[in-house]
């Protein structure tokens, strides 16, 4: 039995080594997310899918349970022309803008994103995609360039979207890590384990 010592010893030493090495990295990448400027950037309706107001927004909720995690700075897109109450008519309006390339003009100043290392960019996903007025405050604040970008997005089926692709091909220095979608609904009616889910995203993504 003696003989068998020495291998073990060998084996429990290089286990912990490694181990340990593991926990180190994945402090070194914790603390470096830690010490980062992140920024929350949202679009958000406040009218249900399936009618009524809301006293805050699907994808404003999922704005603040990052905000509270990563203790980020928030910027809300307001588009200058609000979008209709009803959710019918709104999807209408989205698929005409979606048509159109256009891009909705937003109220009030955008945000110097330029001082962010980490910059947050939520929205609804209409049609497969951010609101066009998402993509207006794309548009204009090229210093996303370089940045890591990370989508969120609020749907009834369509996930994600393709709003990676979109940080992706706009923005090519871009970092674009994994991002987080839930249902609308399950923001609505679970907002707490909604939470659990985004506090279990940024642990994996170091935050």
């Amino acid at each position: 039995m003696k003989k068998f010592w020495p291998i073990i010893t060998v084996i429990v030493t290089v286990f912990a080594t490694v181990t340990g090495f593991a926990v180190t990295a994945n402090r070194s990448v914790q603390a470096a997310s830690n010490n980062q400027k992140v920024l929350v950037v949202y679009f958000s309706r406040k009218q249900g899918v399936y009618g009524g107001s809301l006293k805050r927004g699907n994808t404003a909720r999922v704005a603040d349970f990052i905000q509270q995690k990563t203790n980020a700075d928030t910027y809300e897109i307001v588009p200058k022309k609000s979008y209709p109450k009803s959710y019918d008519r709104t999807t209408q309006v989205a698929k005409r803008e979606q048509n159109q390339n256009a891009r909705p003009a937003i109220k009030g100043k955008l945000p110097d994103v330029s001082k962010y290392d980490t910059v947050f960019i939520g929205g609804p996903i209409w049609w497969g995609e951010y609101p066009m007025v998402v993509r207006t405050f794309l548009d204009k604040e090229s210093d996303l360039n370089g940045k890591t970008l990370i989508p969120f997005t609020t749907n009834e089926g369509s996930g994600l979207g393709n709003t990676r692709q979109v940080l992706k091909k706009q923005f090519p220095k871009s970092t674009v890590r994994r991002g987080f979608t839930a249902t609308g609904n399950t923001v609505k009616n679970n907002p707490n384990r909604v939470r659990r889910q985004v506090n279990s995203w940024l642990d994996d993504l170091g935050y």
